[in-house]
């Protein structure tokens, strides 16, 4: 299983790819400071392990790491479990409570899905952001907190700014460094990890014996689009350890098999008949096929080649050589 762990910044995000690599870095240039961190990204791609890396990385990682879903409450609820309330506050304080921001004191609060936090309650964490200090629900004593906010959405806030839903002011302070996680189709290259770190965790939760996937299963995990990203990714090999009847998930074990799934894949494909099949040549005929594909889309160039394949530009050379010698022997 390969990790990507930048002077051990955030071992926990596994894979390699450029894309990646390249968000890791720049988390980790940010990660001893204090400073406000929007993290970006579609749903899935691990947004609450980055803050979680970014928080242990820093001076704080001794003190609380707090995660807030935004969308997952009420506005009167979100306001109560930010910031607490006190006796009488409403008809069911009958004593007081203390909020997130409390409980994260010294340490790092991660405000997860911001662009669904309401307009009101956004004026009081900017008061926060500027001034590190807050009001409990009915209370008028202001109260001083320490804490680091990382915010996170898959929504594109400028535009929330523009429709009025979301404050211009905030924006600009919550966007002091942005980070943006890499689509899992972004960063192919690293699925086949990815899925094996799955593989492995999962047959340990529930005690099953199997170990690995099956050249076919890899293959249509590593083609696939995965519009829910690694969340989606870690469900499917959930399901092909379920199903899988041995140490080895195979093609029918997993959930994905529908047109979208198999799309060139089956032109390649030999029937399975009492004489067996030969396995490692259809694979590499798959294979061949995807990179003459991709070479004659990028008109050749192994750069944009190797990105659409989700490979570095090193291992699709050497596939190169391996899969069309004659070419590569012409062209040197």
């Amino acid at each position: 299983m390969t990790r990507h762990s930048p002077g051990e910044f955030c071992e926990e995000i596994i894979g390699q790819s450029d894309a990646l690599s390249a968000v890791l870095a720049r988390a980790e240039r940010v990660a001893s400071t204090d400073c406000t961190v929007l993290v970006t990204g579609e749903t899935g791609t691990g947004k609450e392990l980055l803050a979680r890396g970014l928080h242990m990385a820093s001076p704080r990682r001794s003190r609380p790491f707090v995660a807030v879903n935004c969308a997952a409450m009420s506005k009167d609820l979100l306001e109560s479990e930010l910031f607490g309330h006190v006796q009488g506050a409403f008809t069911t304080a009958v004593r007081n409570r203390d909020g997130r921001f409390q409980a994260a004191d010294g340490g790092t609060i991660f405000l997860d899905e911001i662009g669904e936090m309401p307009l009101d309650l956004q004026s009081k964490l900017l008061r926060v952001l500027q001034f590190k200090e807050f009001s409990m629900v009915g209370e008028t004593k202001v109260r001083q907190v320490d804490v680091r906010i990382i915010a996170a959405t898959n929504a594109d806030l400028k535009d929330l700014v523009r429709q009025g839903a979301f404050r211009q002011d905030l924006y600009y302070r919550l966007n002091v460094v942005q980070l943006r996680l890499p689509a899992l189709r972004e960063r192919r290259s690293d699925i086949e990890a990815l899925a094996c770190h799955f593989v492995e965790k999962l047959a340990a939760k529930y005690d099953r014996q199997v170990r690995a996937l099956s050249p076919e299963a890899l293959l249509v995990l590593r083609n696939r689009d995965w519009p829910g990203n690694i969340r989606e990714l870690e469900n499917a090999v959930e399901h092909g350890v379920l199903m899988a009847a041995g140490e080895e998930i195979q093609l029918e074990d997993l959930p994905l098999m529908d047109a979208e799934d198999l799309a060139g894949i089956e032109d390649f494909v030999r029937p399975l008949t009492d004489d067996g099949i030969d396995l490692q040549g259809t694979l590499r005929r798959i294979e061949a096929h995807y990179i003459r594909a991709a070479l004659e889309q990028t008109a050749g160039n192994k750069n944009q080649a190797a990105t659409l394949l989700g490979l570095n530009r090193t291992t699709l050379v050497e596939k190169l050589k391996r899969t069309f010698p004659e070419a590569v022997a012409a062209a040197s």
